[in-house]
């Protein structure tokens, strides 16, 4: 049998006060925090092949410097580059990492980000110990919520508002299940790593959170002795917290935010205890396996670009140039219609002169018959639920924002029906089926690969 070993390390990410935050299509500066931002990794080591996964509690990482920071951990690691696995959990009030950013602030944080990285690599692969793995599945019903909606019209509308008369129907389905991989270590803590879908944007305003799944860590931690935590989040393109149709107790916590999305941090809280739930019906009741492989891959991909026509470019420099100048006000739009405007006409003027294509890094880890498959941006719940049903692995664990953090994949249907992700997505119509069918050969190739 051979010899599975995993480590843990953790650093504390926290940015300065006066950074900007990321997320929306207003500034917001940092004045204050909540909870802390770590950087938190796992490395798996069988017979010395290694892998390390790092899970960031920020917005994104573009995908040039997702490389340059996975370069850095291999340099001080020796772990290859593709066996380096970056994710970003998406947190709206944490800050966005760019190698093209101008401000000194951001700059230094993103030097700062990066030797904390390497710092939590190092960490977790000298904490390398023998380990058992086990994996499961638990639920965590009602907290995670379908953000596209049929109106009466017969548009679509993302985050269309709380009680809105005008609903018919939400668009797509829901996955619940917690996602839950167990690895029992001799005379050490247990590492527990959990992946679930769903939004990070529940608190708003202007004071650093991780969100809930940094307060997923948390929570677990207190509750399982002797346990760490890292926590992946799964195709949450079209997913997020808002119950638009609350009863009873459920608007506890909560205010109307200017985008007619709930917020609230004391309901960030309750995701986070939620989630937990569904770690701790599985964690005693985890399936123990045999690990015969660990394996990984990365694969690059062409994505066509979603450019604008001739004839849409000049209203959509119209409305950048009033949004840049901060006249939204002169925008016949309001909350997320107005989100949804501003973001597709960014696009377009983004986009006016190409590429015609974008080169994307596909990511995947196999460890024993777990695989994690990791998608360089912001997936659609049905690219997660399709990937998870490829057979050959007793669990598929598919990871937003990873090495790389480059827009939304919507599904076909979302171009066709309109609303704010495939309007604004840099990707044409296509790209989730492309993904998916990526996805599932990637699987293929690491089953085999031995």
């Amino acid at each position: 049998m051979k010899l599975l070993k995993a480590g843990f390390g953790r650093t504390n990410i926290t940015p300065p006060m006066g950074i900007n935050i990321g997320g929306y299509f207003i500034p917001r500066i940092a004045e204050d925090v909540l909870d802390e931002l770590n950087a938190t990794a796992l490395a798996i080591e069988l017979d010395e092949k290694k892998v390390i996964l790092i899970s960031l509690d920020h917005l994104h990482v573009k995908q040039g410097l997702c490389s340059e920071f996975r370069a850095a951990v291999s340099e001080a690691t020796g772990v290859p580059a593709d066996a380096i696995f970056i994710h970003c959990t998406h947190t709206h009030t944490g800050p966005m990492l760019s190698d093209t950013c101008d401000e000194e602030i951001s700059k230094a944080h993103t030097q700062f980000v990066c030797s904390r990285i390497v710092d939590a690599a190092r960490f977790a692969v000298n904490d390398l110990k023998p380990a058992k793995m086990g994996y499961g599945i638990g639920q965590a019903p009602n907290v995670a919520f379908v953000r596209r909606f049929r109106m009466k019209d017969g548009s679509v509308r993302t985050n269309p508002g709380v009680n809105n008369p005008d609903i018919v129907s939400p668009i797509g389905d829901i996955d619940e299940r917690v996602s839950v991989v167990r690895f029992d270590r001799e005379n050490a803590e247990t590492l527990v790593l959990v992946n679930f879908a769903n939004h990070p944007d529940v608190i708003g305003g202007c004071k650093i959170s991780a969100d809930w799944p940094g307060l997923v860590c948390d929570t677990v931690e207190k509750v399982l002795d002797n346990t760490k935590c890292i926590f992946f989040n799964g195709a949450q393109g079209d997913i997020n917290h808002v119950n638009v149709h609350p009863k009873a107790g459920d608007f506890n916590d909560m205010f109307v935010d200017s985008d007619d999305v709930s917020r609230g941090y004391g309901h960030s809280k309750y995701i986070a205890r939620v989630v937990t739930g569904g770690v701790l019906q599985t964690y005693d009741k985890v399936a123990y396996v045999d690990v015969d492989s660990l394996e990984y891959k990365i694969t690059k991909i062409e994505l066509p670009s979603q450019m604008p026509t001739k004839e849409e470019l000049p209203e959509a420099i119209r409305i950048n140039d009033l949004h840049n100048a901060g006249r939204d006000s002169e925008l016949p739009y309001e909350g997320m219609m107005l989100t949804t405007v501003v973001a597709e006409a960014g696009r377009m003027v983004r986009l006016a002169n190409g590429p015609e294509y974008f080169s994307m890094l596909l990511s995947g880890i196999k460890i024993g018959p777990v695989a994690l498959i990791g998608i360089p941006g912001e997936p659609f719940n049905g690219i997660g639920r399709a990937i998870k049903d490829t057979e050959g692995y007793g669990l598929i664990i598919p990871c937003c924002l990873t090495n790389g953090g480059e827009g939304y994949f919507p599904m076909q249907d979302a171009y066709d029906e309109g609303g704010y992700e495939a309007r604004s997505s840099n990707f044409k119509a296509g790209v989730a089926e492309h993904l998916i069918t990526e996805a599932k050969t990637m699987l293929k190739d690491l089953e085999v690969t031995k």
